[in-house]
């Protein structure tokens, strides 16, 4: 395996310190890194007792490619990254970056990004530490992506199965589907769901600066920058235990909302 170096940050505002402090500790950690054409990226906050499941589940190998998982830790003190590294997953093909503080999900996401690309993945799949999604319908989302039919896909719980009972929650996400379908004109069903398959190459493209709720972004994002996105149908679980970091359901969709329409303005003025 060669030695890598750090992939270049410039530390021009907290987040990047954060994740430039992220980076040089994984470096330390992991001397020689490489990655698998498919990565598999986690980013969890204070799930111990959840991400063990996920990591159980998912696949050393999807659409014919060897698979890396990544887990990126947005701080916190529960123990979860003592959990990731005494996985039985570490000591083959797992890597774990650890964000020294919190700094939201999407910030977590763009570390995980920065460091597949760096390491030449080809595919990206994103899935929750939560156990809401299951990793082994992680090569129906690829599968479009490898055979050139997409360039993003994006599972959707209104096409598959959702197994829980917030009515306003599934309100919610009915109601941003048919927003940023209207806004990007491309159908969309599930615009929150963060189990998505991508293009690397999709990443290097687009501007992505919201430390949550990234999936809006993402999508809209690429939408208008002309990259093909589809979608596929998957399960959506309970929690395995343990509470939304989301927020109340009024705040999670005032939130929402703002990401939705500061990324549609920003790409419309960007065009």
């Amino acid at each position: 395996m060669e030695q890598h170096s750090i992939p270049d940050v410039k530390p021009s505002n907290v987040s990047d310190l954060v994740s430039g402090l992220a980076l040089k500790d994984f470096y330390q950690r992991y001397p020689e890194v490489q990655m698998e054409p498919v990565v598999a990226l986690v980013a969890a906050y204070e799930e111990a007792s959840n991400i063990g499941q996920v990591l159980d589940a998912i696949p050393a190998t999807a659409c014919g490619f060897a698979v890396t998982t990544l887990v990126v830790i947005d701080g916190g003190d529960d123990g979860t990254e003592e959990v990731v590294m005494k996985h039985p997953s570490h000591a083959q093909n797992m890597y774990c970056c650890v964000l020294p503080i919190n700094m939201g999900h999407g910030i977590a996401l763009k570390v995980g990004y920065k460091l597949a690309l760096h390491h030449g993945a080809r595919y990206v799949v994103t899935l929750d530490a939560d156990g809401q999604n299951d990793p082994r319908e992680m090569e129906q989302l690829l599968e479009p992506v490898v055979s050139g039919e997409a360039d993003l896909v994006v599972g959707s719980r209104r096409l598959g199965t959702d197994h829980t009972s917030d009515r306003m929650r599934k309100a919610g996400v009915l109601f941003f589907g048919k927003v940023i379908s209207l806004l990007t004109k491309v159908n969309i069903t599930d615009t929150s769901n963060g189990y998505r398959a991508f293009r690397a190459a999709l990443l290097d493209d687009i501007t992505l600066e919201q430390a949550q709720y990234q999936t809006a972004e993402v999508i809209i994002a690429a939408a208008m920058h002309g990259w093909r996105i589809q979608e596929r149908p998957v399960t959506w679980h309970p929690r395995a235990s343990g509470t939304t970091k989301k927020g109340h359901n009024i705040w999670f969709g005032f939130n929402y909302a703002m990401v939705t329409a500061r990324t549609w303005l920003r790409e419309r003025r960007n065009r």
